[in-house]
């Protein structure tokens, strides 16, 4: 047992003591945990447990585990929930997987688990990962080198990542994805030097993107749909406030998706109903905002009909995938209902607004207003597709993309994870030695969206 444990019997004890001989008849207590428990304790790595997992294996709900600086070679799994696990400086808590480890953290079907400023690099899979929840935060993390994600959400919801950075993964820098609604926020991120720097397959529906920088990575933002997750079609993200710029990165490690979707700045492939709203996007070999099919080979279903896309993945997990007799080789998922207004887009070699489909274009409900550009794909765009009242009626064809031949292009090979580079020091969360235990019980944070701004280029 800890010297933690031991005092907070103590306590108790003497609390109760003081009960029993007719001490203060007032039943509140203002030490009460998060979890409902009258204390939580604090473990602390490795002056009362040798590894962080021991430590974690150790808490119950409520509790805060507190490691001093060090590297810690092992990957840690997580099972109980409303625990806080915290870093008493980011940038010298480092967990190092050896490039033999899967996972920095994998927290599994715990609920409420928040981590805090620290360093997860050289895994073979992700840096912080959080699967099967409801409840997940992370803050002030760094992940590096890791071979898939940095920092990932998969099938869980009510989430927030924010003041935290990624880079060196093949995959994404960032990304949530199979759920709807996710009810997640992405806040105050930087990712660079990735494949993407967010992806999320089939996620949306209180998901925010905000106040976030995306940039050197292949692509930048790039939700979309795929029937190899559940929960299809990607839907409803809301892309605000964020600084996107120079993601045509040749040399980063990326997987094929990457090296598809490469020199692009926001991309919703086959995403439904996306908000992208006061952006600055800039420095793009093809389009700045683009908004275009997903092409999904061997894919397990067909898109569902639009009627579907309010129906939650509680529901669409059940249903029955299409007789494979009647899924095609390739199944497109087209863009449909997105929204793109306000953003501030410069020098994309391609075009700043694009738009295209391998069907009638014209007919996916897609729109463009308010935005400073300079050239768009089909031509007049927000002519022929403003958010309120009528299009146009002009050319589509005119000055369309050719998607084939952007499908088709070579890219460079990706490079090695392994040998990403080192990023600088990241800014440490306040107090971290005296902060209370947070759970994550309350995310996502509430964000006053209408006070967003276009962020600032950078000098």
């Amino acid at each position: 047992m800890s010297n933690a444990r031991r005092l907070m019997g103590l306590v108790l004890a003497g609390a109760l003591l003081t009960a029993a001989c007719g001490g203060d008849d007032d039943s509140s207590s203002d030490d009460a945990g998060p979890s409902g428990s009258q204390e939580s304790a604090t473990l602390h790595v490795p002056d009362d447990y040798p590894t962080v997992q021991k430590a974690v294996d150790a808490a119950e709900p409520g509790d805060l585990v507190l490691i001093s600086p060090g590297t810690y070679q092992e990957s840690v799994s997580v099972k109980t929930d409303n625990l806080t696990i915290r870093g008493l400086d980011r940038n010298e808590v480092i967990l190092d997987g050896g490039f033999t480890m899967d996972n920095g953290f994998r927290v599994a079907g715990a609920d409420g688990v928040a981590i805090e400023n620290m360093t997860a690099r050289n895994y073979t899979k992700n840096g912080f990962f959080w699967t099967d929840a409801t409840g997940y935060r992370g803050s002030y993390l760094t992940a590096y080198r890791n071979g898939d994600y940095g920092v990932y959400a998969y099938n869980s919801t009510k989430g927030q990542l924010e003041n935290s950075y990624a880079s060196g993964s093949p995959d994404a820098g960032f990304y949530i994805g199979q759920c709807y609604p996710c009810d997640a926020t992405i806040n105050g991120v930087i990712s660079e030097y990735n494949g993407l720097g967010y992806s999320g397959t089939n996620s949306g529906g209180g998901l925010t993107i905000v106040n976030s920088t995306f940039r050197y990575n292949r692509a930048g933002i790039v939700p979309n749909s795929g029937s190899y997750e559940l929960c299809y079609p990607g839907r409803e993200t809301t892309i605000v406030g964020n600084l996107v710029y120079s993601n045509n990165q040749a040399d980063t490690p990326a997987i094929d998706v990457a090296l598809l979707a490469m020199g692009n700045g926001i991309l919703p492939a086959g995403g439904t109903g996306n908000v992208i709203e006061r952006n600055l996007v800039y420095d793009h070999d093809r389009t700045g905002i683009g908004l275009v099919p997903f092409p999904e080979e061997d894919a397990n279903d067909v898109p569902p009909p639009p009627e579907n896309d309010t129906r939650p993945c509680s529901e669409t997990v059940n249903d029955a995938p299409a007789d494979p007799a009647d899924i095609p080789d390739l199944v497109i998922w087209e863009p449909r209902g997105n929204k793109v207004v306000g953003n501030v887009v410069e020098d994309s070699r391609l075009a700043d607004l694009a738009l295209g489909s391998v069907d009638d274009v014209s007919q996916l409900g897609n729109c463009f207003s308010g935005n400073t550009f300079t050239t768009t794909a089909p031509l007049e765009l927000e002519a022929l597709a403003p958010c309120e009242g009528d299009g146009s009626g002009g050319d589509w064809t005119a000055g369309a993309l050719d998607l084939i031949s952007l499908m088709t292009a070579v890219q460079p090979p990706s490079g090695d994870y392994k040998t990403s580079p080192e990023p600088p020091a990241q800014e440490s969360m306040p107090d971290p030695a005296t902060a209370p235990a947070r759970p994550a019980t309350d995310v996502p944070f509430q964000v006053d969206l209408d006070a967003i701004q276009v962020p600032a280029r950078p000098s």
